[in-house]
């Protein structure tokens, strides 16, 4: 599968982890051999995974199954907090398959802040473990979110999905990227329903709603997303955005910046990322900046 690392490491992780992500900091191609959910406190996350990439908006969370290879890259200063479970933990069976982007309830987001901060005196073992069930409990009540944008291995198709990168509001049709490529429309449309499992202009909305996701949590006004990502107008965006995520922009952002301040760890304040590069799950592998992501 394009973009996958075959010799990926194994990250061994024993509890909860706290990271501090710069703008377009990733962490490469890794795997575990526990269930892992990663929260974006702060920032938006991509998790690129063999299925493609999901894109983790402020307050949201990733599930990762065991044994699934993946990177991570930050858009815009980025809190990252994970906590691990066993293979054996009770989930949804959707959750068992493959990445998995869910809603944060207010008690799941303040348990995982909790494992993941530095409190005085520590947890004992079984706070910690009661928590953690806490935490499963909450994942079992919410939603997944349809953020997913699938890979694509074909080098025509990934040459397309490389001139909507450059230009997320590129209008051309399908029969105008083939003659870009040099393929007909015929064939560039049965190989994205073969690949992506869905049509291009359905493989194009979603490509641009992830990428709104990243201009939104940076700060960019709702007008501006939606000429930046190919809508003609912004109400014609914010329904396809109520379509897909059962809210409005402001609505799905309302309650992000409060608590952000709320949850800011003593001493640090993030300012918002001036620039958004958007990684695509057709690249082979995420830029690497050469850091050693700090995890505590």
């Amino acid at each position: 599968m394009p973009g996958i690392r075959q010799d990926a490491e194994l990250h061994e992780l024993t509890g909860p982890t706290y990271a501090e992500l710069g703008h377009r900091d990733t962490i490469d191609w890794h795997y575990h051999d526990v269930q892992q959910l990663v929260y974006p406190s702060s920032g938006v996350l991509a998790i690129s995974a063999a299925g493609g990439t999901w894109v983790v908006p402020p307050q949201r969370a990733v599930w990762i199954p065991a044994g699934v290879r993946h990177a991570h890259q930050a858009h815009g200063p980025t809190q990252m907090r994970t906590l691990a479970f066993p293979p054996t933990a009770s989930v949804d069976a959707r959750l068992r398959k493959s990445p998995a982007v869910v809603a944060v309830s207010p008690l799941l987001r303040e348990v995982i802040v909790a494992l993941t901060s530095d409190d005085e005196p520590p947890y004992t073992a079984q706070q910690r473990e009661n928590m953690e069930r806490v935490a499963l409990d909450q994942l079992r009540r919410v939603g997944q979110l349809p953020v997913r944008l699938p890979a694509l291995g074909d080098d025509r198709l990934r040459a397309v999905a490389a001139f909507l990168r450059a230009d997320p509001a590129d209008e051309r049709t399908l029969a105008e990227f083939g003659l870009a490529v040099g393929a007909s429309e015929r064939t560039l449309s049965r190989l994205f329903r073969q690949q992506a499992g869905m049509s291009f202009p359905q493989w194009r909305t979603q490509f641009r709603l992830q990428h709104a996701l990243v201009l939104l949590a940076d700060g960019t006004p709702v007008t501006t997303t939606a000429l930046a990502c190919g809508w003609s107008n912004p109400s014609a965006f914010i329904e396809t955005f109520r379509h897909a995520f059962g809210a409005t922009p402001g609505k799905f952002y309302a309650a992000d910046l409060g608590t952000q301040r709320s949850h800011q760890v003593s001493g640090w304040a993030f300012a918002r990322a001036s620039v958004i590069d958007f990684a695509p799950p057709w690249e082979e592998n995420p830029p690497s900046t050469g850091m050693s992501c700090p995890l505590r």
